[in-house]
């Protein structure tokens, strides 16, 4: 008995010395706890010649909610908040193509193409109709997905999405304008943290050696982030033309502090809209769905029950 409780122990001494050395495995650790509270699994599905990573969970009867991350993102930044919705929706969160686990396809990354290539995973994975809710980048995607395809959705939600040119200019974009830097993109270590700053009101908790090993990946990525950010400017579509198109009941969800994009959008987006529902969370940035997950999710599942009444 003594040498089996010494083993173990030996055991637990090793795998907590791979977790605090190895920041890789402490990823996958967390990872993996967040997949199973959320009730989510881990799957792909080859699209064309692109392979497509994404989590599932819930009730395979049940409603569809898929979930379009942002820029420079992946499907991680969805489990919190999706833990709230997968015991009673069909719950589907991607990486999109060029992002995360996804291939990296050659060719444009901007809003257009993205969303043609959503609906080929759409398509791909069997869905008639679904709830579609993106954040940023993906919501810009989302909201353009569902003006050219209203037959297929059922709800939208839209969070802190890019696309409109608002009244008042972002801090993002006034610093663009000036010529800094892109403080969306991290070209070295320190340039990490300032983008949590940047993009939260109060930044989620990280262990240093987790900040350092994010940064090192998006340092490693941020070339392709530099060319798809190129390609959104560039080939830029203004949702002001396509929002009057969509059908379907649509929740606006903005942080109140957000400096990436200007909260002010919503005052373009409401009179454009059909069936508009605002919500703005006071002492939030960016991503709501990170920083207020919980409370995030209770907007949400109020919205998608009203709808469906």
């Amino acid at each position: 008995m003594k040498k089996l409780i010494a083993a173990l122990m030996l055991l637990l001494a090793g795998t907590a010395a791979l977790l605090y050395l190895s920041p890789a495995a402490l990823l996958t650790s967390i990872q993996l706890l967040e997949r199973q509270r959320a009730g989510l699994s881990l799957k792909h599905i080859s699209v064309g010649d692109l392979s497509i990573h994404y989590y599932e969970g819930g009730p395979s009867s049940a409603q569809t909610i898929l979930m379009v991350h942002g820029f420079a993102a992946n499907k991680d930044n969805w489990l919190r908040f999706a833990r709230h919705l997968s015991q009673d929706y069909r719950v589907i969160a991607l990486d999109l193509p060029g992002f995360g686990a996804s291939d990296k396809p050659a060719g444009s990354y901007d809003v257009g193409t993205q969303t043609e290539r959503l609906a080929s995973v759409i398509d791909a994975l069997g869905i008639a109709q679904l709830n579609l809710i993106g954040n940023s980048m993906g919501g810009h995607i989302s909201a353009l997905y569902a003006a050219r395809y209203p037959e297929k959705v059922l709800t939208l939600a839209l969070l802190d999405n890019a696309g409109i040119t608002s009244s008042q200019s972002s801090e993002l974009l006034q610093r663009l304008q000036r010529g800094d830097p892109n403080p969306l993109v991290v070209k070295k270590p320190e340039d990490f943290q300032h983008l949590l700053d940047f993009i939260f009101v109060q930044p989620p908790y990280l262990p240093e050696s987790l900040k350092g090993y994010f940064a090192e990946q998006a340092i490693a990525n941020s070339a392709h982030y530099d060319q798809v950010f190129a390609h959104l400017v560039g080939r830029y579509i203004p949702l002001e033309p396509e929002l009057p198109k969509i059908q379907a009941p649509t929740l606006i969800i903005w942080g109140a502090e957000d400096r990436v994009l200007h909260v002010s959008s919503i005052e373009v987006m409401q009179p454009l809209l059909r069936k508009p529902h605002v919500v703005i969370l006071p002492d939030t940035g960016h991503a709501p769905m990170i920083e207020r997950p919980e409370l995030t999710a209770h907007h949400y599942r109020a919205f998608l029950q009203a709808a469906q009444n």
